[in-house]
């Protein structure tokens, strides 16, 4: 996913700023406009329109409560505040996530991924690498350096990692590719995944990981599969 994720973040605390701008340029792909006044932060959302909004809550005159039920059609929020008791005020007006303060990068992470599934923007990072699949009732952020080969089930996928346990996620092989490094990451057979820095040889008939695990490759993959790996520069 290509496009540009435009942003606003409103926060009376320069520092507070600070940390959502380096942690948007991790991610990458994100065009950020920050605000300490929230009556010009809101003003600017009205005219421009942006995808996202990092609102904090607690901010003098106008707080963030009132900003988000003002937000444009479609403008998606996350709330980031250091203020636990307003989490219930903000999933009434619709927020895609609550940051509590202070955040780590993977938290921010995972709303944002929250917050373009909304959007229908799935993506990976652009930089740090990361997808975000959801397992049962939480979600889970993966490296994409990390990922082993996926797997297809009956219903679900199963990632297999290099560095940690597998992840088993409702999401279907054809959305996972759609999500992953289109260069790197390869569907050899209906029922894996897998990229081409874990591929220590191949066959015509399979190939062998990094890690000595075999996969069989498909008929119907066979030909793209053997111009892929013949070029693996």
């Amino acid at each position: 996913m290509d496009k540009t994720v435009r942003c606003v973040a409103i926060d009376d605390e320069p520092l507070a700023l600070q940390v959502i701008e380096k942690f948007c340029r991790r991610i990458g792909g994100i065009e950020l406009r920050m605000f300490t006044n929230p009556s010009e932060g809101l003003e600017h959302i009205i005219s421009s329109r942006p995808d996202l909004v990092f609102l904090d809550i607690e901010m003098g005159e106008i707080d963030g409560l009132y900003i988000a039920g003002r937000l444009p059609e479609g403008t998606c929020f996350i709330f980031t505040t250091a203020y636990l008791h307003y989490t219930l005020d903000g999933f009434d007006l619709d927020a895609v996530d609550y940051l509590h303060k202070p955040f780590s990068f993977n938290r921010f992470e995972t709303a944002f991924g929250r917050a373009m599934r909304r959007l229908g923007l799935n993506r990976i990072a652009a930089s740090g690498q990361s997808v975000v699949v959801r397992q049962e009732y939480d979600n889970i952020s993966i490296p994409v350096d990390d990922i082993l080969y996926i797997e297809a089930m009956e219903g679900y996928s199963k990632i297999y990692r290099v560095s940690a346990e597998r992840v088993m996620t409702r999401m279907i092989l054809k959305k996972l590719l759609q999500l992953l490094p289109g260069n790197e990451f390869i569907r050899i057979h209906r029922s894996y995944i897998v990229p081409r820095s874990k591929i220590k040889s191949f066959s015509k008939q399979d190939v062998c990981l990094i890690n000595d695990i075999t996969l069989p490759i498909g008929r119907q993959y066979a030909p793209e599969i053997a111009t892929r790996l013949m070029d693996r520069t």
